[in-house]
């Protein structure tokens, strides 16, 4: 019996002594779970602003080809419209909520890095909507009172600044949607003159046919049949298909006034579908109206109302960006571009708009510099994701002088460049950047041929152009480093070419600031918006 005892005894022991080991491992077994897991916290609600409960959501690794496709996380939203996704493997993801009787809302490929936690917000709206009221629309802070053809643009640097805004502008507005018949559908237009004649209260046949008549440039003709259509419009006794149809052929009219020349006119047409559907074309497109004539400040105030309204809108995002940077707000059109890029990080335009703005500074951000360096990284093969980083590099160096005096960085930025010109051999303005490159190191023999090779070059890719300010660049340089070489003749002929090409670059500009004009408005509140 003692011999039982005893034996028990040191049973107990023995399991008293491996639960203390549990115990002890424990923190240790915590402390191996995957460190460098990412995160992602999805929250929706509706278009007003409440949460979405019992929504369903889809993450899925985006593959590399639909063979490696995997099956979707899912999981569904709790009373607060919230879920998680806790230990995800870093990488590019696909997400996708659905409801009954909301429309399903499908996201841009978003990109997460390791032990990385993202938030992002999901905006469901019915299946079926109704148009919202004019008074949905707040009453806009600024009034536009006229236009003018001056050239006194003014702005917050140098006339190649304003270039780079005014390019920007250009960009922004052919983000906006056309939604025009094509040329080949013009044959319908005898058609629909025939239907306008058999009926002319048709609200259908006088939009269609106005929208045909601009697609074949026939702005006058066009704007007849939309005014028609629009009277029609008002009078109908659905008023929600009315908001519907007044909102598109004020959009419709505000493109013919535009055509005809009449840009005031234009833009009060773009408000006035804003007013009556707070939709994101129509907020777009006024914002870029605005932003196009030089009214940053206005567009500024139409951008922000559509980024609060349209949070998952990259071009939304883009132009508020862009407006910034024409107001001379650097670091917060980096910080928007920048937002509008992750929300899809495979699209290259948020990074053309980023490269345009660091073209204007001396230095750079950091947060600009790993956008361009992702781009490289989804696009190895791309010329001019590596052409933007090696200039966004160079500029970064001024940031730590010293980084400049590394072999190892300046021998990235050369790898980076001479990249982009075997991807495209015509790419002026890498070998411009080349030049710049081997001037600083005074290598001025190699940087006068890059610069001529520079001068000689003419991609067939429109985005690869040289622009004014790269070809004036490229005369100015050689010159001075002509002169490094002792070469005061080819030094006063380039300088001489550099004069000259200014001044038919400044006339060339000057023309195009005419036909575009310029909005005069007045603001009530001086502070711009917040974002």
């Amino acid at each position: 019996m003692g011999f039982a005892k005893h034996n028990r005894c040191r049973y107990i022991a023995r399991v008293v002594a491996a639960f203390a080991v549990l115990l002890a491992l424990a923190p240790f077994a915590r402390s191996q779970a995957p460190a460098d897991t990412a995160s992602l916290h999805v929250a929706v609600h509706d278009s007003s602003g409440k949460p979405v409960d019992d929504a369903t959501v889809h993450v899925q690794v985006q593959p590399l080809s639909a063979t490696d496709a995997a099956q979707p996380l899912t999981a569904r939203t709790d009373a607060q419209g919230s879920c998680s996704f806790p230990n995800l493997q870093a990488g590019a993801y696909g997400v996708r909520v659905e409801k009954a009787t909301y429309s399903s809302s499908a996201l841009p490929v978003l990109s997460l890095a390791a032990k990385e936690t993202r938030r992002i917000d999901v905006t469901l709206n019915p299946e079926k909507t109704t148009a919202p009221a004019p008074e949905f629309f707040d009453t806009p802070h600024f009034t536009v009172s006229g236009v003018t053809d001056t050239t006194s643009i003014g702005g917050h640097g140098s006339d190649a600044v304003v270039r780079s805004r005014e390019s920007l502008a250009k960009e922004t507005v052919a983000l906006g949607e056309t939604g025009l018949p094509s040329a080949a559908q013009s044959a319908a237009e005898k058609s629909l003159r025939e239907k306008v004649e058999r009926e002319p209260t048709s609200l259908a046949a006088n939009r269609d046919l106005g929208k045909v008549l601009l697609a074949e440039g026939k702005p006058r003709d066009a704007h007849n049949y939309l005014e028609h259509a629009l009277r029609v419009a008002q009078d109908q006794t659905q008023p929600d298909q009315s908001h519907a149809d007044q909102a598109e052929l004020h959009h419709l009219l505000a493109r013919a006034q535009e055509l005809l020349g009449n840009p005031l006119d234009a833009v009060r047409e773009y408000q006035r579908a804003a007013e009556v559907e707070a939709s994101e074309s129509n907020l777009f497109d006024w914002g870029s109206e605005l932003l196009l004539h030089h009214a940053p400040e206005p567009a500024v105030e139409v951008f922000t109302k559509g980024n609060r309204l349209f949070p998952q809108s990259v071009r939304m995002l883009m132009g508020l960006g862009a407006a910034w940077f024409a107001s001379g707000s650097f670091e917060r059109a980096v910080e928007l571009v920048c937002r509008a890029s992750d929300l899809n990080p495979a699209d290259p335009i948020p990074y053309k708009f980023l490269a345009t703005m660091q073209s204007t500074q001396t230095l750079t951000s950091d947060e600009l510099v790993e956008r361009l360096r992702r781009f490289v990284t989804l696009h190895p093969e791309n010329a001019a994701a590596n052409y933007y980083l090696a200039v966004g590099l160079w500029k970064q160096r001024k940031n730590s002088p010293k980084i400049s005096e590394d072999p190892a960085f300046v021998a990235q930025v050369d790898s980076l460049l001479r990249t982009a010109l075997r991807l495209e051999p015509a790419f002026g303005a890498a070998y411009l950047q080349l030049g710049i490159l081997h001037a600083e190191q005074k290598d001025f023999p190699l940087a006068i041929a890059d610069y001529e090779q520079a001068l000689r070059a003419n991609s067939p890719i429109a985005d690869l152009k040289m622009t004014d300010v790269q070809i004036e660049e490229a005369h100015y340089r050689l010159a001075q480093a002509y002169r490094e070489m002792g070469e005061t003749d080819k030094a006063k002929a380039e300088l001489q070419l550099y004069d000259q090409i200014t001044k038919l670059s400044a006339e060339q500009t000057a023309r195009q600031r005419r036909e575009i004009g310029q909005f005069v408005y007045s603001l009530r509140d001086q502070a711009l918006p917040s974002h």
